[in-house]
């Protein structure tokens, strides 16, 4: 793994003067300049200035804001980019947890994979390493003759696509995202990652405390590339009893109670669990005490007496000029739908992106069963897949028996996990108009139809616009009889 400081925010007078002057380059001196602006008359240039030219004032300053006032959210303004490259997928998860940051991760869907892995330092010197080797080859080798044999199978079904580069490039991907599932999530990726300081620290802290040794190898780097430039805006980022031990106490304690329980088997892979109750009504009312100056008690009450069709007439108003681009207003954050999923590990990979929901989830457990995409299927290797992830599963359970949690590295994209989603209705649009796309991968738009459809039935009102971006201009149609003004997104050349 390695990890590079790609940059981080400076005030731009420390840098006009840092050639030649002897300046030290730290967003810290932004922290403690805004952190003043509260308690301070003066103008926030000038603490700015006073902030850069006395470097450790101000990190001092920090310091006691930080842990002594417990205003922590200063550590916010002071910003890194960071190049992580040669992470696996398994540890990337973990990463990506941390929803007030920003990643670009290399996507399997476009790019060809050269079978680089990560072997965890705990295995390294085991009788196992043999194990872990031999079936992580055997996977990265079955999916070239799975992405050769899907090109061919899919140039045939799609002559058409054959004829220029970009519908070869079409086929390239197509090949590639079914090819996939039979990879590990010890494969290595790479992305770029943005992080403010205060959610740096968090990581740090996390990372010191899991279990993993390649998280605590992260956490370690990203230390030592920032301890030097912003010492005083990360202070709590060691090991701690809250982070080690909490999910491994509660584990226990719930296993002695389910010992109780009969199993109930899931017999769907969306499940509606929870809801507002009459959403409608309060998505509604939340809109009327927006644009009016009465209570809410009484916004609500004046819904509640609404006709359908009356109810309907407003929604309208508040989705007459919505074009594909634009977001729902913020008052439909005050319904919100809680799903249970079952989801691969490739699904996963993109719903973990949308951190504005709330989502918790559980270890991969073989005993949910695979994802095997129809692409493998019609080219008629869903036997082979189906032996290389039972042999995958037997190693998988020899690690686990000696290293528990290690075993996931050698899980398949194909590999299914149980994810509790709730998400609010204005995230179920953005969900919705991403997700479900003729453009997005298959795995997660059935996903995301079956969780728009159900949240159709409990919020018919509000959620009728839910749909795709390439859908959007017929549910416009639908619902006001006219096409809203941009129908499709405009070429690049368009843009001024």
């Amino acid at each position: 793994m390695k990890v590079l400081l790609a940059g981080f925010n400076v005030d731009l007078e420390a840098l006009k003067a840092y050639k030649n002057q002897n300046i030290t380059l730290t967003p810290e001196s932004l922290s403690a300049a805004y952190a003043r602006i509260s308690r301070s008359p003066k103008a926030v240039d000038a603490l700015r200035s006073e902030a850069r030219e006395e470097v450790e004032k101000a990190r001092k300053s920090n310091r006691t804001i930080i842990f002594e006032m417990g205003h922590h959210s200063i550590a916010e303004h002071a910003i890194f980019n960071f190049d992580i490259i040669g992470i696996s997928r398994r540890a990337v998860e973990e990463l990506e947890k941390f929803r007030l940051c920003s990643y670009t991760e290399k996507s399997q869907r476009y790019v060809t994979l050269r079978g680089d892995f990560v072997i965890p330092e705990e295995l390294k010197k085991t009788d196992i390493l043999s194990d872990y080797l031999n079936i992580i080859r055997a996977q990265n080798n079955f999916y070239k003759i799975l992405f050769d044999k899907i090109k061919k199978y899919a140039s045939k079904r799609y002559p058409h696509l054959t004829k220029s580069k970009k519908g070869q490039r079409t086929l390239e991907n197509i090949s590639k995202e079914d090819a996939r599932y039979i990879l590990s999530l010890a494969t290595q990726t790479q992305l770029g990652a943005t992080i403010n300081a205060r959610n740096l620290e968090l990581m740090m802290r996390r990372f010191a405390s899991h279990r993993l040794s390649e998280l605590n190898k992260l956490g370690k780097k990203f230390f030592t590339l920032v301890k030097k430039i912003a010492p005083s805006i990360i202070l709590f980022y060691e090991s701690n009893d809250y982070d080690e031990k909490t999910y491994p106490a509660l584990r226990q304690h719930t296993q002695s109670l389910l010992r109780k329980i009969n199993d109930v088997q899931d017999t769907k892979d969306v499940t509606l669990i929870d809801y507002t109750p009459n959403a409608d009504n309060k998505i509604l009312a939340s809109l009327m005490f927006k644009v009016s100056q009465k209570a809410y008690p009484q916004c609500l009450k004046t819904v509640k007496h609404m006709s359908k069709k009356d109810k309907i007439a407003f929604f309208k108003k508040a989705c007459r000029y919505l074009e594909l681009y634009d977001v729902v207003l913020r008052e439909f954050e005050f319904g919100n739908i809680t799903y249970a999923l079952t989801v691969s590990a490739a699904c996963f990979g993109q719903l973990k992106r949308h951190r504005i929901a709330t989502l918790t989830w559980q270890d991969y457990d073989p005993n949910l069963g695979i994802t095997i995409p129809e692409s493998i299927k019609e080219i008629g290797e869903d036997q082979t897949f189906m032996h290389i992830v039972d042999k995958t599963e037997r190693i998988y359970n020899k690690i686990e028996k000696r290293y528990p949690g290690l075993g996931t590295y050698i899980l398949t994209n194909a590999h299914r996990k149980r994810v509790l989603v709730s998400v609010n209705l204005r995230e179920l649009y953005h969900l919705s108009r991403l997700r479900e796309d003729a453009t997005a991968q298959w795995d997660i738009r059935d996903k995301a139809h079956k969780m728009s459809t159900a949240a159709k039935q409990v919020m018919p009102i509000t959620a009728q616009l839910l749909g795709s971006k390439s859908e959007y201009p017929k549910l416009y149609f639908r619902l006001f009889g006219q096409h809203p003004k941009i129908t499709e997104v405009p070429p690049p050349e368009s843009i001024c």
